[in-house]
């Protein structure tokens, strides 16, 4: 199979360090082992050059390893880069109507739901508004994926993304956790397509931007 050998490339770049960014990655972080291997969080096969990205954890990290292997003409690596944690999401809110309220305003299923007043999962207080959340693509991607695969998602019922869009205050939201590797992070880039499919369906769209890890030395 080609994903098995794909990421057999992908480990012994991480072993011998052939590019310069894996070597200086390794001196100031390490990669999550599991049963003595590299863990692997996410294949992506779905490139339509052949590209397949192998994405690995990062200890004590949120963003990723990422290693480019191309499969034509032959499988080798093309390159080495962090990928950060990118988290894009819609996102409906409330302070007049439940979760169960938000949920029935349309065909699609949430992915989370909390209530106004419910305790907060993380740190103390509790939640101020009623939320409803739709993330189809939780896995380790590029931004520029995640929006068209979010848009996809939610373009299966443009009515009931528009009645909370209009009675809920829904929006994308773009969480973003990049490494702390200098002071250019980069950032992300929504082609033309998307956003007319966004002004199709009269969304908004909120970024947080987050640098952790440790720089290069």
């Amino acid at each position: 199979m080609i994903n098995i050998r794909i990421v057999q490339c992908a480990i012994e770049e991480i072993k011998n360090r052939n590019f310069g960014v894996m070597e200086e990655f390794m001196k100031i972080h390490e990669v999550v082992y599991q049963d003595g291997k590299p863990k692997i969080e996410r294949v992506d096969d779905e490139k339509e050059d052949g590209t397949g990205i192998i994405y690995f954890p990062v200890k004590n990290e949120k963003f990723y390893l990422a290693i480019y292997v191309n499969t034509v003409p032959e499988i080798a690596v093309a390159g080495v880069d962090i990928e950060s944690n990118n988290c894009v999401y819609f996102k409906a809110y409330s302070d007049m109507s439940d979760a169960n309220e938000l949920s029935l305003m349309t065909r699609l299923k949430p992915t989370s739901i909390h209530n106004k007043r419910d305790k907060k999962k993380f740190g103390n207080g509790y939640y101020k508004n009623s939320v409803i959340r739709f993330e189809p693509n939780p896995e380790p991607d590029e931004f520029e994926d995640k929006l068209k695969k979010l848009l996809d998602f939610l373009e299966q019922d443009k009515e009931g993304i528009a009645r909370l869009v209009d009675k809920a205050n829904g929006f994308i939201q773009v969480v973003i956790i990049a490494h702390n590797g200098n002071t250019m992070l980069g950032g992300p880039h929504i082609d033309n397509e998307s956003i007319q499919r966004m002004g199709a369906l009269n969304l908004g769209i909120d970024f947080d931007l987050y640098a952790e890890g440790n720089k290069w030395k």
